[in-house]
């Protein structure tokens, strides 16, 4: 990814309020293609909000988002009710909204490391097999910008471990940008790019080692979040094949391995 290569989308000044309550103030964010971008915050931050506002579900009270020309977007959300009585199959979920064949599914599913489940039903999948459906079912749209809310809700650590390291494989092989949204800072935090740490307005952004240092996001969260952040870091040192084996990556080069990169720190709106 170049530093300078034009957002995929790119938001300015955001507010939104329901109510008297007011969800986002002056928020600015971008992603650009080839970059993984972590939204964290507590709950109740704003943080879904922002990405229905983004994906253009929700019209803000102010500011403008801009897409560019085309932008195909893929959206896994953070919940997908389903009626248990009446089970669907997965291969019924990746063709709701839109007819797919069975070579593309198929495709799709091994992608993720989820061959074989097409005929499986969707209340017999563990919830690390069903987000993986879910993020196959977002790649059917051949998306330019991936958007996870929640990618490992309910994912044991193991699973969560996977899953990025899934959420990664795909950026590289299909040069899309990706946004996570998430409170699962221990993951997110050193499996990603960018930061950006939200809590109405954006308290801080930059590389994740950078933002655990930053005192808004230590006031944040506290000093023992930002202390028990190394749990995991995906050094890119292999590849996967469709079938999820893993295999030497071949060398390259990182452009975002820069020590010198920054925080920035943003004031809260009036």
């Amino acid at each position: 990814m170049k530093a300078d290569a034009d957002p995929l989308i790119n938001a300015t000044g955001i507010a939104m309020s329901f109510g008297r309550r007011q969800i986002l103030s002056g928020v600015d964010l971008a992603v650009r293609a080839g970059e993984i971008v972590a939204l964290i915050g507590p709950n109740g931050s704003g943080k879904s909000t922002l990405a229905r506002i983004l994906l253009g579900v929700l019209k803000p009270d102010a500011g403008i988002v801009t897409r560019q020309a085309a932008l195909r977007l893929g959206y896994v959300p953070q919940r997908l009710p389903l009626d248990t009585v009446l089970p669907i199959t997965v291969g019924r979920l990746m063709s709701l909204t839109n007819r797919v064949d069975a070579g593309r599914m198929a495709e799709a599913l091994a992608e993720v490391g989820a061959a074989g489940l097409a005929e499986a039903t969707v209340p017999e999948l563990s919830g690390g097999e069903l987000q993986r459906v879910l993020i196959a079912r977002a790649l059917l749209r051949d998306p330019d910008l991936l958007v996870l809310d929640e990618p490992t809700a309910n994912v044991d650590f193991n699973g969560q471990i996977a899953l990025y390291e899934l959420i990664h494989g795909i950026r590289d092989r299909r040069g899309c940008g990706v946004l996570t949204i998430s409170h699962d800072l221990h993951l997110v935090m050193s499996a990603t790019d960018r930061v950006i740490c939200l809590n109405a307005h954006i308290c801080c952004e930059g590389r994740p080692e950078a933002v655990s240092r930053h005192p808004a996001y230590v006031a944040l969260f506290g000093a023992r979040a930002a202390e028990n952040l190394a749990v995991y870091t995906h050094d890119h040192d292999h590849d996967h094949t469709l079938h999820g084996e893993v295999v030497p990556a071949p060398p390259q080069h990182d452009s975002h391995d820069d020590p010198a990169a920054q925080t920035k720190e943003k004031t809260p709106q009036p």
